[in-house]
């Protein structure tokens, strides 16, 4: 399958949901949108509401390889473009030098002028592809631009940069364009506004907490083995924890699914006060919210 192939929002949703991703309407619109009008999709919302995961979901069910870059604070262009293999080109020097190479003394042996050896040592097989530049190379690929928010300006104008044209341009080495612009998936968890130029570029759309039914619904098919009364009750008392005013980070749906796996890895076939309180761990990633939440489990699950 191709991204062309899909033709509505409805047949996304249907690709999705079959490698597990829940896609509601307003998801998987703007999903189809991007691949149609070929824009990056800027993802934003709490962490754990399946940001990462539509990606992977995407590479998957187009099978399509999956090219991620991890944001970080201090990330610059060389970290996600490219880098040269120095220790590889200083070999191939040393190669050159022993069978009589150029500028080495001796002669400018084996053939090679100064302008030749420089051009050999920028040749592809001494770049180091990053991961956008990898991206372009093997596109049609799906590229994860993960936790941008991380990054800073300066990484989101060279990012605007190349969104804008899917192509870099290396010094040494040329112009690398992608024949099919990748699909690029960017998200950000909004510990900073990012600039409005790069999100007029792309598409977005904001990923809440999932009501009850549909993330009943996602634990049920990400995790069959799971009884369905224990996912329903896993569910309500992840619904009340969420909602719950002191809770310093609210679980997200990667927890929901932790702490039922968790749950049915303990032979567990519908939720008691002393399993969950046992296994919170999986649930609450936070020495308080453990606390908070130990203490009102007996509420929760009244």
């Amino acid at each position: 399958m191709t991204q062309t192939s899909i033709s509505s929002a409805a047949a996304l949703a249907e690709m999705l949901a079959a490698t597990g991703y829940l896609a509601d309407d307003g998801l998987a619109t703007i999903g189809y949108l991007a691949l149609s009008m070929e824009r990056p999709l800027l993802l934003e919302g709490e962490p754990g509401t399946g940001k990462t995961s539509l990606a992977e979901a995407l590479a998957e069910g187009f099978g399509l390889p999956l090219i991620r870059l991890q944001c970080y604070e201090g990330i610059d262009a060389s970290q996600a473009l490219y880098d040269w293999d120095f220790t590889a080109q200083i070999l191939h020097l040393r190669s050159v030098e022993a069978s009589g190479g150029a500028g080495m003394g001796a002669g400018m042996g084996a053939g090679l002028s100064v302008a030749e050896l420089e051009s050999s040592l920028y040749d592809k097989r001494f770049l180091l592809a990053r991961p956008i530049l990898k991206a372009l190379q093997q596109s049609p690929a799906v590229l994860l631009i993960d936790e941008i928010d991380r990054a800073d300006d300066e990484f989101e104008a060279f990012l605007l940069e190349v969104l804008s044209t899917y192509q870099v341009s290396i010094p040494e080495f040329g112009t690398v364009k992608a024949d099919t612009p990748p699909i690029v998936v960017l998200t950000s968890n909004r510990t900073r506004d990012l600039h409005d130029a790069l999100k007029r570029r792309c598409l977005y759309h904001w990923i809440d907490h999932p009501g009850l039914a549909r993330e009943v619904e996602i634990v049920r098919t990400r995790l069959p083995e799971v009884p369905a009364l224990l996912a329903e009750q896993v569910v309500r008392a992840v619904q009340q924890i969420r909602v719950t005013d002191d809770v310093l980070k609210p679980p997200g749906v990667a927890e929901t699914l932790d702490w039922a796996r968790a749950l049915h890895q303990l032979g567990r076939a519908e939720l008691d006060l002393a399993s969950a309180a046992a296994s919170i761990g999986a649930l609450c990633k936070y020495r308080e919210d453990t606390e908070r939440v130990s203490a009102a489990l007996s509420r929760i699950l009244g």
